[in-house]
């Protein structure tokens, strides 16, 4: 019986084994696509978790993605693509705002880690944003938290939503995610030279904590 159960485990093994190896020939965004598709539906492989996998990264990392995230604790990129030790770099902040530190560990994947993949990807009922939301332009608690609040308040997509009578959370949301991804196009000198070069891809996406669902901008994606 131990027999039978060790050779089920053996194969079950293997065939994870397998199922990530035909993965590497997708591109990153498939990968990131296909993972999260994993999630959704309950049945995630979970690679690359293991100490062998850990021991392999001794000599060097190569994430095939970078992913500018919110750091609640309910959108941890790794579990939502699907992904593990070494697959993605990834960046997390309150709103996942972007400041001169995390710019530059964006600069650093692209230029020495070779990552043609940036996704800067927001989330639905995001904190931060209710915080901007709700404090209508007088965030008066005199705490760090005001400097992200500010930041948010501070962005052109957001003001156009105020202007137009448009401010919703899931509005904010999609603002602030669009603000991201033309930060980082525009951002000087590496990355808006590598995207005009079309060395790398910038997008953003909306992660639904409700359905686990990453939904990728379809106009940015074409």
């Amino acid at each position: 019986m131990l027999k039978k159960v060790l050779l089920y485990l053996l194969f079950i093994s293997v065939l994870s084994a397998c199922n990530h190896t035909e993965n590497t020939n997708l591109s990153p965004l498939q990968k990131l696509e296909e993972g999260n598709k994993r999630f959704v539906s309950g049945k995630p492989m979970h690679p690359d978790e293991t100490l062998e996998r850990l021991r392999e990264l001794k000599a060097g990392q190569h994430p095939f993605a970078v992913v500018v995230s919110c750091s609640d604790s309910r959108v941890p990129a790794e579990l939502v693509f699907d992904q593990g030790l070494g697959d993605i770099f990834s960046i997390r902040t309150a709103g996942n705002v972007i400041g001169d530190y995390e710019l530059g560990s964006i600069e650093y994947a692209v230029e020495h880690l070779d990552c043609k993949l940036i996704v800067v990807m927001g989330h639905k009922g995001c904190g931060a944003i209710k915080a901007f939301i709700d404090s209508k332009g007088n965030y008066n608690h005199e705490d760090h938290i005001k400097k992200i609040v500010e930041y948010i308040e501070s962005e052109k997509e957001e003001n156009e939503l105020v202007k137009e009578d448009k401010l919703s959370i899931d509005n904010a949301v999609n603002a602030n995610v669009q603000h991201g991804v033309e930060f980082l196009k525009k951002a000087e000198p590496i990355l808006k030279e590598s995207y005009h070069q079309k060395k790398i891809t910038i997008i953003g996406a909306v992660y639904d904590i409700e359905n686990g669902k990453v939904t990728f901008d379809s106009e940015i994606k074409k």
